[in-house]
C-alpha cells in the first residue's frame, strides 16, 4: 500500500506532489461465535441473514518504509457493544441475502 503523507496530497491537492512512499499495513480480526444463531427476516425489503453474535477484537499495524515509527492499536480500546449499550447489537458473522438473491 502507499503512504501518501496526508489527505491533501493523496487527493491530488498539492502542488508538487509529494511522491508515495511504499507501506505495509496488517490486520488481525479474531471473533470468538458462541452467541446464539439469530436469523433475522424481512420481506418488504427482500433481507434475510443467520447470523452467531460473539466478542471480536481487531488490531493492526502500519509502518512505511522510510519511517521508524510503526502505529499499532491499543488492544485495551477494545469495546463490543451491544443494544443494552446504545449499540445496533452485538457483533456477528453470518450469511445473508438480499435483492435478486432474496429467496
Amino acid at each position: 500500500m502507499s503512504d501518501y503523507h496526508d489527505g491533501f496530497n493523496a487527493l491530488g491537492l498539492v502542488t508538487p506532489p509529494i511522491p508515495p512512499v511504499p507501506s505495509h499495513v496488517s490486520f488481525d480480526v479474531r471473533w470468538a461465535g458462541n452467541g446464539t444463531r439469530q436469523t433475522i427476516r424481512d420481506d418488504s425489503l427482500q433481507f434475510r441473514g443467520e447470523y452467531v453474535p460473539g466478542p471480536t477484537t481487531i488490531s493492526f499495524t502500519a509502518f512505511n518504509d522510510r519511517g521508524g515509527v510503526i502505529y499499532r492499536s491499543d488492544p485495551r480500546g477494545q469495546f463490543n457493544p451491544t443494544v443494552m449499550d446504545g449499540g445496533a447489537g452485538s457483533p456477528a458473522v453470518g450469511l445473508e441475502r438480499n435483492g435478486v438473491f432474496f429467496r
